[in-house]
């Protein structure tokens, strides 16, 4: 389990979060939900190694990760697909997934069946470049490249933005599978509201770099919910 207690993040002189604290389980997706500019994104990079934080403590199935650098992280089992996704352009789609391997054994790198089986369009594109993939094929890249290093926490921030509705709901189909297989812990940041509480197991709510919000989403009525985010 991924557990984030009273973490704290500056940027410069700015405080961007203040004692935000929360918990992953594996086998559930965790929401974290606000409007824009309340940290969300803050969050998720100091839990990948992105920015250093200021204070608090992160722990992965009780192995304190203290101030690690992202590739420690990764190397924990923190895998993160970033707003924008950032695959490489020039690099053809197996070539972004083999990008995935750094923190593999050399045993262990090859490309799992798995991964087709997740994202069939990643199979007949494999020698295109990335860089000439649609958004939405971009992102099913970014999220099967960051699934290659077999991660126990899946970082998931704003993954359908920009991206057509059918492609939408096909990594909505992904993320409810990789939850009843019950390995992973996944965090997902994310605006489009349905997408979000749709999906959420538990839910948290940011509001200026603080958690206004941290319930069940089972306890958690949509009316309420939308009141909270939208404050």
């Amino acid at each position: 389990m991924l557990s984030v207690e009273d973490l704290t993040l500056h940027y410069g002189a700015s405080q961007i979060l203040h004692e935000v604290s929360l918990t992953a389980r594996p086998g559930a997706v965790t929401a974290v939900m606000g409007t824009n500019g309340v940290g969300k994104t803050s969050l998720l990079k100091a839990i990948a190694g992105r920015h250093p934080y200021s204070g608090g403590r992160i722990t992965l199935d009780g192995q304190v990760l203290d101030h690690l650098s992202a590739a420690r992280f990764a190397q924990a089992g923190i895998a993160y697909v970033p707003q924008g996704r950032e695959v490489f352009p020039l690099l053809s789609v197996t070539e972004n997934l083999q990008t995935g391997f750094a923190c593999l054994q050399r045993p262990e790198r090859v490309i799992p069946d798995r991964i087709y089986d997740l994202f069939p369009v990643l199979d007949r594109m494999r020698d295109r470049r990335g860089g000439d993939l649609s958004g939405g094929q971009q992102q099913q890249l970014a999220i099967a490249r960051a699934l290659i290093a077999r991660p126990r926490v899946l970082l998931l921030d704003e993954p359908t933005e920009g991206i057509q509705p059918n492609i939408i709901s096909q990594i909505g189909e992904v993320i409810g599978l990789l939850r009843e297989e019950g390995e992973i812990a996944i965090v997902l940041v994310e605006q489009y509201f349905d997408f979000a509480y749709d999906l959420a197991d538990d839910l948290v709510v940011l509001n200026r770099g603080e958690v206004r919000l941290s319930e069940p989403a089972a306890t958690v009525e949509r009316d309420r919910l939308l009141r909270e985010v939208s404050i």
